[in-house]
């Protein structure tokens, strides 16, 4: 059988002649290529490191993806020219770094911030409407202790260990040095070694400024984020870094996270885990302590990553700054923000915690940051006072001392009606006293334990319930006061436009008095409210424990509260012994002491003794 030829292979004609040189031509490639990395060596890795791979599927990273072309990696398209050579990496970005450090200052009539061009960050950031808590300078929010060990504001975080330190140690070169009237712009640049950084911080004349950042490493994008990494300058001691006295409800003196919006998610210091990433959406995300705040407002919410740092810093125990003195752990906490995009085009907030400041600042979703004062569950009472206190001192009472005094006389004058009815009901009761005796002189004889004593019992329930009697109506205005109480407390604790604010001696109404002066006061002031409120049908003996260990609990509470609770309570033991004493004289008052001089003598004579009336 004659053999089958394709007639395009007959005679060695050309297409044979050219595949047969392909072949030749792409093995040539292919040894070259092969020498070509025995000589050099591996390619070194990207000093990003990756995230997990949960992180990458929830940031939409592909793990799959073909990474860009760089200087030492041409793209596929380039690797070979027409004469079959390999083409000519393409040339390496030029090297920009400074020779020294410089400072650049921006000044605003609300701040000073100072930049170093040694890792493109802020050294200083003053707050000139507001001082330290020695009142003796205004308040610089840099920790300097703290960003010593864990870094200043405005500094880079990746995630990688060894790429963190470098972006923030090496000579940036800065768009301007000395001082630049807010609004202003200032940039950093730095390239060297195939690493590019760009930071480029517009600030404007508020406490918010814009922020652009672009970092990558041989031409591929490196995920950096824009750290504010070590708490706050006012938390210079240990009980403003770990103070129990302010519980979850408002979040710990020492600062919380701040997640997302409208609705804030506060997180305490022991729950923030370092180096943990929290995805989008994210309308805002920072930290802040009572009073000031670092939060970034992402353009692209639903892109935005959050790291949470939590470090820890030795403390004197105590303030004992000797060289043996006992050391104390307090955290420190911090926030990184970013984008899996890989760059940054944000705000930033850092400022106080005003709420007049707050309601002015607004996110892409049009929230804005009221929502990270917290004034906890007694927020419905809480803020309507501090409104009604600033209404106060807006217009005509320039002092937070004598506003809290003003709304203390309303609030009393208000709940007057109610002591006047709580009489009402203590008179009542001191008429049926008598038959209130007879029926347990009835039962007398019965031990307390007899089953019988329960007869009694519904007997005097029937007695005051056909006299329309309530006897735990005189504890009526006592418990109307707790709500204001704990709203003065949450208000207080929280609101900043009573940090510092002075009433005759105190210094700072949001601390304890200095001189234990309004405690003392509270004590004495609330023994006497006490002693000029009639209690009928109250045991003798309950009656003088309660005069004194209520005064002494109350004392021992407004010790080391705020001195404009304590104002607040002090004030309202006065006005109360006032509105008793009048309601004593009226005829009210007249027939309860009379009744009340009866039955004293009724007991008297049973017991033999005789007691002389007080007038």
């Amino acid at each position: 059988m004659p053999e089958i030829q394709n007639p395009n292979q007959q005679g060695g004609g050309p297409d044979s002649k050219m595949l047969l040189f392909y072949a030749v031509m792409f093995l040539a490639i292919f040894l070259g290529l092969q020498l070509f990395h025995a000589k050099t060596g591996p390619q070194a890795p990207n000093n990003q490191k990756q995230a997990p791979a949960a992180t990458n599927q929830q940031t939409g990273q592909s793990s799959g993806a073909a990474p860009a072309p760089t200087a030492s990696q041409p793209s596929q398209g380039s690797a070979v020219s027409k004469g079959g050579k390999a083409a000519a990496p393409a040339p390496s970005a030029p090297v920009i770094e400074a020779k020294g450090e410089t400072t650049t200052v921006i000044d605003s009539p609300l701040y000073r911030v100072t930049f170093s061009n040694k890792g493109g960050v802020v050294t200083s950031w003053v707050l000139k409407k507001y001082s330290n808590d020695a009142q003796t300078k205004p308040l610089d929010l840099v920790n300097q202790d703290a960003a010593k060990q864990f870094g200043y504001p405005l500094s880079l975080y990746s995630y990688d260990q060894q790429l963190t330190p470098k972006l923030n140690s090496v000579l940036y070169q800065p768009s301007a040095t000395g001082t630049l009237k807010a609004p202003a712009t200032i940039s950093f640049v730095y390239s060297a070694g195939g690493l590019t950084v760009h930071k480029t911080f517009q600030f404007e004349k508020n406490y918010v400024l814009k922020t652009d950042i672009t970092v990558t490493e041989n031409g591929s994008p490196v995920t950096a984020l824009l750290a504010w990494p070590s708490g706050f300058g006012d938390q210079e001691t240990l009980p403003q870094y770990a103070s129990t006295q302010i519980n979850t409800e408002t979040g710990p003196k020492t600062g919380f996270h701040i997640l997302g919006g409208p609705n804030t998610d506060a997180i305490e210091p022991k729950k923030v885990s370092g180096g943990n990433t929290i995805h989008g959406p994210l309308d805002y995300a920072g930290v802040s302590d009572l009073y000031f705040a670092s939060i970034f407002l992402p353009r692209d919410p639903d892109n935005a990553l959050l790291v949470t740092l939590h470090h820890a810093i030795e403390l004197a125990h105590n303030g004992d700054r000797s060289s043996n003195a006992k050391k104390d752990q307090a955290p420190v906490l911090g926030a990184a923000v970013g984008s899996t995009t890989g760059e940054i085009h944000d705000r930033l907030f850092v400022g106080p915690k005003s709420l007049d400041v707050l309601k002015s600042i607004h996110t892409t979703e049009n929230y804005n940051l009221e929502g990270i004062v917290q004034y906890g569950w007694w927020g419905w009472i809480a803020k309507p006072m501090f409104l009604v206190l600033r209404f106060f001192y807006n217009h005509g009472i320039p002092n937070w001392g004598w506003a809290i005094l003003l709304l203390t006389v309303i609030f009393y004058s208000a709940m007057m009606p109610t002591r006047v009815t709580m009489m009402k009901k203590s008179l009542a009761m001191m008429r049926i006293q008598p038959q209130m005796d007879a029926i347990k002189a009835k039962y007398a004889k019965y031990k307390a334990t007899d089953p019988r004593r329960q007869e009694m019992n519904q007997e005097l329930m029937d007695l005051q319930k056909r006299e329309g009697i309530n006897m735990f109506a005189g504890c009526l205005p006592m418990l109307l006061q707790y709500p204001l109480l704990i709203g003065f407390y949450r208000m207080l604790g929280v609101t900043i436009a009573l940090r510092h604010a002075h009433w005759l001696w105190l210094p700072d109404l949001s601390a304890p008095d200095p001189y234990h002066i309004l405690p003392i006061f509270v004590i004495v002031s609330m023994f006497l409210v006490q002693f000029f409120t009639p209690s009928p049908g109250v045991d003798p003996k309950q009656q003088r424990m309660m005069a004194f260990m209520l005064p002494a609990f109350f004392g021992f509470m407004m010790w080391n509260i705020g001195s404009g609770v304590a104002l607040y309570w002090a004030g309202g033991n006065v006005i109360g012994i006032g509105q008793q004493w009048i309601m004593n004289k009226s005829k009210l008052g007249r027939e309860m002491k009379e009744l009340a001089a009866k039955r004293a003598a009724k007991k008297a004579a049973k017991s033999g003794k005789v007691i002389a009336g007080r007038r």
